[in-house]
């Protein structure tokens, strides 16, 4: 039976600080400017606040941040583990927090310096102290160190069983590009470029080259829910949340399917949609956009096939149909996503999902938008949204 989590709650709030390789400030200063920000965005007040939920790889405890924002009581607050597999599963946490009456307002964020500070692309080499060494301890001494390593190892048995080739791990790199050139807060603002330079880039792990992986950023991201009833009096539009899932398949593992029986496959991404679709009742046709998790320009590809846009094995032709650009049939990472506008966990990816259902992205496709989708990270236990008007 599905959730009832439709038009429970709704976004209010959005804002992004700005991206960088070099933020100079700390990651809590970044956290309380981009909740700060969305709060003036909505038209609340930090008194307004009661819920805030984050991922359990954030550095900023709620109560810092809620202490440098001037948020009083809390009475709901949690953390979403699995890394990039936590984006929407922040908005999970603040939907069900909303519905429940636990809390009324809920703040959702991700602040991280994760070019100056950590760097996520350093992978598990050194130190392991988790419960995850269990698994890793197979195959890193094999080299499978990164999650570049992990990825590019499922997509090369996705690309052989699929015949799909790199024209469309271009497709995908080439089109958030281009996005991200006309969109000022993207890093790569004003930065195109061609097929050449893309296969002219250096080789991280085959079949994954530089521009087929996401950035390294430093910045924060914020979105803000409360209840349909209050968000009709406050400064913006808001924007319902229609349906969420949530999913952990069985034999799950760290950012490998390494333990199933076909390893090119993200039964967890399968299992979120088929929720998402049963809350709502929409199908893939109802969805106008898409901002769908781009780690990897490969793993567009399976996010398309677990939401139903086209049938499984059939991403590569469905991209290279040029169904992705802003004039296709489901224009996608309008912001540039995090291969070329930055990477915040997915997160900067909700408040783009956001701007499209208001109708304020700075790449607006042509037609209305009244629903668009939001995922998180593959691999791992992960989640996606479908974002609708009031």
């Amino acid at each position: 039976m599905a959730a009832n989590f439709k038009d429970k709650a709704a976004i209010v709030g959005i804002a992004n600080t700005d991206f960088s390789k070099n933020s100079g400030r700390s990651e809590t200063q970044l956290a309380a400017e981009c909740v700060a920000a969305a709060l003036r965005d909505a038209g609340l007040k930090p008194s307004d606040v009661d819920g805030m939920t984050t991922f359990t790889m954030d550095t900023n405890d709620e109560i810092e941040v809620a202490r440098a924002v001037g948020i009083g009581d809390l009475s709901f607050y949690s953390r979403v583990p699995h890394g990039g597999g936590a984006g929407t599963g922040l908005i999970h946490q603040a939907v069900m927090a909303i519905a429940s009456g636990a809390a009324e307002v809920v703040v959702c964020y991700r602040a991280l310096n994760g070019r100056s500070g950590h760097r996520f692309s350093s992978g598990v080499s050194g130190a392991i102290t988790t419960a995850d060494a269990l698994h890793w301890g197979w195959y890193t001494p094999y080299g499978l160190l990164t999650p570049a390593s992990w990825v590019a190892m499922y997509t090369q048995r996705y690309m052989h069983i699929t015949g799909a080739t790199k024209d469309s791990l271009f497709e995908v790199a080439w089109t958030t590009r281009n996005h991200a050139a006309t969109n000022p807060a993207a890093f790569f603002y004003g930065k195109t470029f061609d097929r050449a330079e893309y296969d002219a880039q250096k080789k991280i792990v085959d079949p994954l080259s530089l521009y087929d992986c996401c950035q390294e950023s430093d910045g924060g991201s914020c979105v803000i829910l409360t209840t349909p009833e209050r968000a009709r009096d406050l400064k913006q539009p808001g924007v319902l949340v229609k349906g969420v899932g949530q999913a952990a398949a069985a034999n799950m593992e760290s950012m490998t399917s390494f333990y199933r029986p076909e390893i090119a496959a993200i039964p967890s991404m399968d299992l979120a949609a088929q929720q998402a679709y049963a809350q709502s009742g929409l199908t893939p046709d109802d969805i106008d956009a898409a901002i769908i998790y781009d780690a990897f320009s490969s793993i567009v590809h399976w996010q398309l096939e677990s939401w139903g846009f086209c049938k499984k094995g059939e991403a590569h032709d469905f991209i290279m149909d040029g169904s992705l650009r802003l004039d296709g049939r489901l224009p996608f990472n309008t912001h540039g996503g995090q291969l070329s506008e930055a990477y915040i966990h997915g997160v900067n990816g909700i408040v783009e999902a956001t701007k499209l259902v208001r109708g304020t992205s700075v790449n607006q496709p042509k037609k209305t938008v009244n629903h668009a989708l939001v995922t998180s990270g593959v691999g791992v236990p992960t989640g996606g949204a479908i974002l609708g008007k009031m």
